[in-house]
């Protein structure tokens, strides 16, 4: 409870002191980047601290983390002076906007740290890795911080979340089997002021904005896909009947095609959902097959799945900073940071300030999760073309706008964070073909249908809106029906062309491959073809799904209508840095840029995939639809607050109020049904607690005690037990301690570095040191590692035979308790 308060005032204070800097950076949104504040200050505070001891100009310790803090009082310290009786003014004339941030922030980070004090553990899936980073980031002496599972290594990923993790953890003196926990809270309640934020920003001008926000970390966090719904209409039963035989049958749950609910539920049939495991399978509902049909596993994971498995993996560590990004795009396109910028001789219609930190949060992306580039990149050059073409038309000259924005923006983005680029390598090989694998049309909507229902809603309202003569003036906005059929329908065939000619180009290139692979389905490459393609039209339900997004979006997104009005509005202000005006035009434009966006990542994928270790599409579609969601949580929120609004008539009005509130409770089935069975009905084993070392000293009291030792122990490579990805008994150590072991888990090690190379001999090396008798071949192998601490525990004794008798007689013991002992190499 110490530490969670100290997490909560610490990252408030970060929020208060750097609203100064926030006010200034975001003269264009309504709320002056308050719900940002805070996310904001911790991407400057991490970022100078890094650089700093990444230039060795600061040490990794609390004197290096308070000199990075330093950098950001002193930038919000000079914005302060700047503005003070703005801010003055702002904070009394926005007392609800502030009230309602603050109590969102608590009460999301007490929810989701009570969530995960009743279920904290970090050994299972991918909280082992993050674990290690964590500890090894707090351990490591210098920057870059070293790979706690590779020694004499760097690490070789995006590791950013995990340095502001232990930036954290070190100044409030908090373990890293306890840090990890508290980011994960912290991380949720960010993201849900920052999504409260935009909305509020995007309904500005409208009544109750600052209620109706809510709906944002609503729709982002707490709504989930229709996979519990599945749930419980198998387990009642529901098409399911029984046959001559007694066997249960049904068509329906044949046809749906999700794995293990396709099976017969359990008698007696009731509410309750009795499967193990069942949880997992909502981030799995979408099914691959090759030609074979043989079944290949889809990765469409969801944030609230996210929270509930409790990992702190990039994509959930790069969700404020997201929405930082996409605050950043809505900035500029309501007007902000207008002015003039030159660079070799080009002008770049944006001042220094906004130019510099949007290269600050974008880097910060590319460090915290390189995907989540895509989308923040997009929407900030997007912004900034649209804004130009508002104030003067679509021409070429738009695309010279978007080179000399894009080019510049990425070069510097690339070079404030290049010690990061220096030492990273990545498993990404170029670009694929998914021929074999579209989308159903049943699956997605499965995954996506409770945003879809408040997207199409919204969509079909201003289609209506926009065909009605004498209405609002929002229903100025005519689509442009024909540039949007042309962009939809033209963007879809160039996918599916530049497919089948890399897919060709494959062919040629390495033919024989080719071959083995298509001998392998039973076919030839014309069959192939006729087979591939006849599975496409099959499920061409997916593909006409997402254009009834698309296509709309780019009508309105190019209505010449709006481009006009928020001409005039631009032409009001061009240079100044106050805040721009703001219109119901130009923040639901804004809202079609957002489903445009993430229509396109739904689709694209259905086309084409990044190459990688899987061989398969699986990492593609979690990436993108990850960042689709985000994106049409946003939209989706809108649509709900916006026909809350203006849905008057009281028959449909009602009908709407009714079928939303069934769509939204279709999506808190999940969370609502998840929760009790993760966390055991909130009755854990242990009790209550947000540090998972507890765990440990229950269940491996002597293994427990050990990793204190060399928690308190002087610096050195560690020698364990080397096995398999996954298995929590291995790379254990080094986990916990942050010391760095000779290898971890191999099969990450190899994804993280595009290759097995840096691991060497690196494994039978170290099964050589524990089983061998002879002392010269272990003393060699100590030396070649630069070993200092042998560790021999339960598990090096069950997966290896060890010969203990050379160490007892050549080296000293330094730790002994139970079943675990401790040598010291000189």
């Amino acid at each position: 409870m110490t530490s969670f308060i100290f997490w909560y005032l610490l990252v408030s204070a970060v929020g208060w002191l750097t609203f100064p800097l926030a006010f200034r950076l975001f003269p264009a949104l309504k709320d002056r980047g308050y719900t940002f504040a805070r996310t904001a200050g911790l991407l400057i505070w991490g970022y100078a601290f890094w650089l700093l001891a990444s230039l060795g100009v600061a040490q990794n310790d609390t004197g290096g983390i308070l000199l990075g803090c330093a950098v950001l009082l002193g930038l919000s310290f000079w914005s302060f002076n700047q503005q003070r009786g703005e801010l003055l003014d702002f904070i009394k004339s926005n007392l609800r906007l502030v009230l309602t941030t603050e109590i969102l922030f608590l009460v999301a980070f007490a929810f989701l740290a009570f969530i995960r004090s009743a279920n904290s553990e970090l050994f299972s899936t991918e909280k082992p890795m993050e674990l290690a980073f964590i500890s090894g980031i707090m351990r490591s002496p210098t920057f870059p911080p070293r790979d706690p599972w590779l020694s004499g290594y760097a690490i070789s990923y995006y590791y950013f979340g995990y340095v502001i993790t232990a930036m954290l953890a070190k100044l409030t003196n908090v373990p890293s089997s306890m840090a990890h926990n508290l980011m994960t809270a912290l991380i949720f309640s960010l993201t849900a002021i920052g999504a409260y934020g935009i909305l509020y920003n995007l309904l500005a001008d409208r009544k109750s904005s600052s209620v109706n926000a809510l709906f944002a970390p609503l729709f982002l966090l707490l709504v989930s896909n229709f996979g519990a719904l599945l749930e419980v209409l198998s387990r009642y039963g529901f098409f399911w009947k029984k046959d001559a035989t007694g066997q249960f049958t049904s068509a329906f749950w044949t046809w749906l095609d999700v794995k293990e609910l396709n099976l017969p539920p359990a008698e007696p049939l009731g509410w309750g959902i009795q499967r193990y495991l069942w949880w997992w399978r909502s981030s799995r509902i979408m099914q691959d097959y090759d030609m074979l049909h043989n079944p290949q596993e889809v990765i469409d994971e969801f944030p609230f799945f996210s929270f509930l498995l409790g990992d702190l993996h990039p994509h959930v560590l790069a969700l404020p900073f997201t929405l930082l990004a996409i605050s950043v795009a809505l900035n500029i396109f309501l007007g902000g940071w207008k002015g003039e910028l030159r660079i070799l001789g080009f002008s770049i219609y944006m001042q220094l300030e906004g130019f510099v930190f949007s290269a600050l949060a974008l880097g910060g992306l590319a460090f915290l999760n390189t995907w989540d580039i895509l989308i923040g990149a997009t929407l900030i050059v997007a912004a900034y073309v649209f804004t130009q073409a508002q104030a003067h038309g679509w021409n070429w000259k738009r695309l010279e706008d978007l080179l000399t924005l894009a080019l510049p923006l990425g070069l510097a983005s690339i070079f404030m964070y290049l010690p990061f680029y220096l030492g990273f390598s990545s498993q990404a090989g170029g670009i694929l073909p998914s021929m074999m694998y579209p989308t159903r049309g049943a699956h997605l909507w499965l995954m996506w249908g409770t945003l879809l229902i408040p997207i199409y809603c919204f969509l079909a309202y201003k289609i209506r809106e926009s065909a009605s003569a004498g209405g609002l003036l929002e229903a100025e906005l005519k689509p442009n029906w024909k540039l949007a059929l042309w962009l939809g329908l033209g963007f879809t065939l160039i996918l599916f062309i530049f497919m089948w000619l890399i897919g060709l180009l494959g062919y040629y290139v390495q033919k024989d491959f080719v071959m083995g692979w298509l001998a392998s389905q039973n076919m030839d490459i014309a069959t192939f073809f006729r087979a591939t393609s006849l599975r496409r039209l099959s499920y061409i339900g997916g593909l006409i799904t997402m254009l009834a997004v698309l296509i709309p979006a780019l009508a309105f997104l190019f209505s010449k209508e709006f481009n006009n009005q928020l001409s005039t509005a631009n032409h009001q202000s061009p240079t100044t840095n106050h805040q721009s005006p703001t219109t119901n035009h130009q923040t639901i434009t804004f809202v079609f840029l957002l489903l445009a966006v993430g229509a396109v990542l739904i689709i694209a994928p259905d086309f084409v995939y990044l190459k990688d270790q899987f061989g398969y599409r699986i990492n593609t579609i979690f990436k993108f639809y990850y960042q689709a969601w985000l994106l049409w949580s946003l939209a989706a929120a809108f649509g709900v607050a916006y026909l809350l609004q203006n849905l008057n008539n009281a028959v449909w009005g009602w009908v709407y109020r009714i079928g939303i509130a069934l769509v939204i409770f279709a999506g808190l089935l999940y969370p609502a049904l998840s929760l009790p069975t993760k966390t055991n009905s909130f009755k854990p084993y242990g009790g209550f607690t947000l540090d998972d070392f507890d765990r440990i000293k229950r269940e491996n009291p002597d293994e427990a005690a050990a990793i204190e030792f060399l928690r308190a122990a002087p610096d050195g490579v560690v020698a364990e037990a080397i096995g398999g990805s996954y298995d929590p008994s291995y790379a254990r150590i080094a986990t916990y301690t942050g010391l760095p072991n000779v290898l971890g888990w191999p099969g990450h090690e190899s994804q993280w570095r595009g290759g097995a190379e840096p691991q060497g001999s690196r494994q039978a090396d170290i099964a050589a040191l524990y089983t061998t008798s002879d002392w010269d071949t272990a003393s060699a192998i100590l030396a070649k590692y630069h070993i200092r601490y042998i560790y021999i525990g339960d598990t090096e004794r069950r997966s290896l035979q060890v010969n203990e008798r050379k160490f007892v007689t050549r080296l000293k013991i330094i730790f002994q308790q139970g079943n675990v002992t401790i040598y010291e190499a000189p």
